[in-house]
């Protein structure tokens, strides 16, 4: 599709408007997110999400942009009266989100999954994206109470992950029966009754449920999970980082398949 530029003089322009609730609200009400600064926009790109429109401060540099609907040139005070970063780098965008749904969580014959249970803190929650693509998971569901993965600064965090990795809501009951049809092991990180990660067997279909960072998994999800597993930690610290957790779970389940791989 041909680039359509222009040059936009008003804060209350329409595509303006669009970029500034996306960047504040997670997604707008045209199924756009918004992201800033060069690095996001390429790996976008590279992901092949289908980038709306691009807007560029006066002044900025270019990076190479491929053909989309509009390319949008904002003097210096409106594209920062839309951005929400300190120190705008001078270029953002407008990106459709990506729609997933369980079944492209499940593609893998042998699945891993992470489920998150009330993760508010968007940089724990775009680490734990980014980890789940690194270490092979298929996706991560997000059970009510989990902040949104649109969030510019989750997005920053999952460095590109949150567009190529199937990221989607949904309610346990739901969830956990489609999991058990699948022969999906439901594994909580818990410090409670919990046997230690790496007596766990992560070789098999498993997904692994990371919890609040005060509060952990609570009591009745607990309760609804097929077995806990915890972080063996020589240290005295009580407990880990959600991300920390959530990634170093994630590290030993592909270390477990792995080393399966090499004796099969």
């Amino acid at each position: 599709m041909p680039t359509r530029s222009s040059i936009v003089q008003s804060r209350h322009n329409q595509r303006v408007k669009a970029l500034r609730a996306a960047l504040r609200r997670g997604i707008n009400e045209a199924g756009e997110i918004g992201i800033e600064g060069p690095h996001l926009i390429e790996e976008a790109m590279r992901s092949g999400a289908e980038i709306t429109a691009v807007f560029i401060r006066e002044g900025s540099s270019m990076i190479s942009l491929p053909a989309m609907e509009e390319a949008i040139l904002l003097p210096r005070e409106i594209f920062e009266s839309a951005v929400t970063t300190e120190s705008p780098q001078g270029i953002a965008a407008l990106v459709r989100a990506p729609v997933w749904s369980l079944d492209d969580c499940l593609r893998e014959r042998v699945p891993l999954l992470l489920i998150t249970a009330g993760v508010q803190d968007p940089g724990n929650l775009g680490t734990l994206i980014r980890s789940s693509e690194a270490f092979g998971a298929g996706g991560v569901l997000m059970l009510p109470g989990t902040v949104s993965p649109w969030n510019a600064k989750c997005i920053r965090a999952s460095s590109g992950s949150v567009f190529r990795l199937p990221v989607i809501s949904v309610q346990p009951s739901e969830a956990f029966a489609r999991l058990r049809e699948r022969g999906i092991r439901i594994l909580a990180a818990s410090a409670d009754g919990a046997i230690p990660a790496t007596a766990a067997d992560l070789n098999a279909p498993a997904a692994m449920v990371i919890g609040n960072e005060g509060a952990g998994v609570s009591r009745e999800l607990l309760a609804e999970c097929d077995g806990a597993i915890r972080i063996p930690s020589p240290g005295p610290v009580e407990s880990l980082n959600a991300a920390v957790a959530g990634s170093i779970l994630l590290y030993e389940a592909a270390r477990q398949r792995a080393a399966a791989a090499r004796k099969a």
